[in-house]
């Protein structure tokens, strides 16, 4: 399962609280770990929503790198979604945004969503390897850790970005390439779990920021996947939020950053009663969908 809560596992409801913000020319960390510089993350304009439920953003000129960067696509604030990560992709739901598998979606399929007047986001793991993705063999055993919780899936080490800086590099080209507009990058909350490495809650600041930093740099924008602690300290680098069972977990109340900013949080409960969840989802202006595990096109939502 590649969309899944595996930031759970080995996780306590109440994770560690940040210690400290990182500066981002903080000292590399353990030995041999070499961090890349990003392009610099200037602040980005509220979000006015368009006819079709979406939020334009106007890049700061210091993160934006020639005129196409000028606006950035975003979801708008409690706007409906779909996600779908299994199967080929069913694009009957009448939503305006999808988040789809970035490797597994074809073109074409990313095309006919836009024709349709709706915007697609691409699902990609940042934070972990996969063993059957295309590009599986440019990790090294050196950034491999252990299992976080699905079959064939491991952390990696994200100190390592001279090694992971080029593959996220291609992998967010690739999702530039097929049209997508937006991008959003899965277990980045390492630092929390049993990754193999002693990794730093400033090791995770360093990592996600330069993760937003780039894919701003291709004009994708990109949203926050879990990570709740660090919140607070990443809010002004993501342009929306993706989360899993802030209501099974109690911790919904964590990504009120992204709402008072004006910025969507598309939220996603894997079980529990709708009638209980979306009075709550609305009132905190949350897009709420329950979804099976398997995260085929199955839906219901708030």
């Amino acid at each position: 399962m590649r969309f899944s809560p595996a930031g759970r596992i080995a996780e306590s409801s109440g994770s560690l609280l940040v210690a400290a913000v990182l500066l981002l020319g903080t000292a590399a960390g353990a030995a041999g770990c070499v961090r890349l510089p990003g392009p610099s993350l200037g602040p980005v304009s509220s979000p006015g929503a368009g006819p079709d439920g979406s939020a334009s953003r106007t890049a700061s000129p210091t993160t934006s790198t020639s005129a196409t960067l000028a606006r950035r696509w975003a979801p708008a604030l409690g706007a409906p979604w779909q996600i779908q990560l299994s199967g080929t992709v069913d694009t009957s739901a009448a939503v305006p945004t999808y988040d789809v598998d970035g490797f597994d979606t074809p073109a074409a399929t990313v095309s006919r969503l836009r024709a349709a007047g709706r915007h697609a986001i691409c699902y990609l793991n940042a934070g972990s390897w996969e063993d059957w993705r295309p590009d599986a063999g440019r990790y090294p055993a050196s950034v491999l850790g252990r299992s976080n919780g699905w079959p064939g899936e491991r952390w990696v080490d994200i100190r390592r970005l001279d090694v992971l800086g080029p593959v996220l590099d291609a992998r967010l080209r690739m999702c530039r390439s097929k049209g997508f507009e937006a991008v959003d990058p899965d277990n980045v909350d390492g630092y929390t779990n049993r990754s193999g490495f002693p990794l730093t809650a400033a090791d995770q600041l360093a990592f996600n920021r330069w993760v937003a930093g780039r894919a701003h740099s291709y004009g994708l924008s990109v949203g926050l996947k879990n990570d709740l602690d660090q919140v607070p300290d990443l809010v002004d680098a993501f342009d929306f939020a993706v989360n899993e069972q802030c209501f099974e977990y109690d911790e919904c109340e964590a990504l009120a950053p992204f709402t008072r900013a004006g910025k969507a949080v598309l939220q996603i409960e894997y079980a529990g009663d709708l009638s209980r969840i979306c009075p709550a989802a609305r009132k905190a202006s949350l897009s709420t969908l329950l979804k099976r595990t398997s995260l085929t096109a199955w839906r219901r939502a708030c």
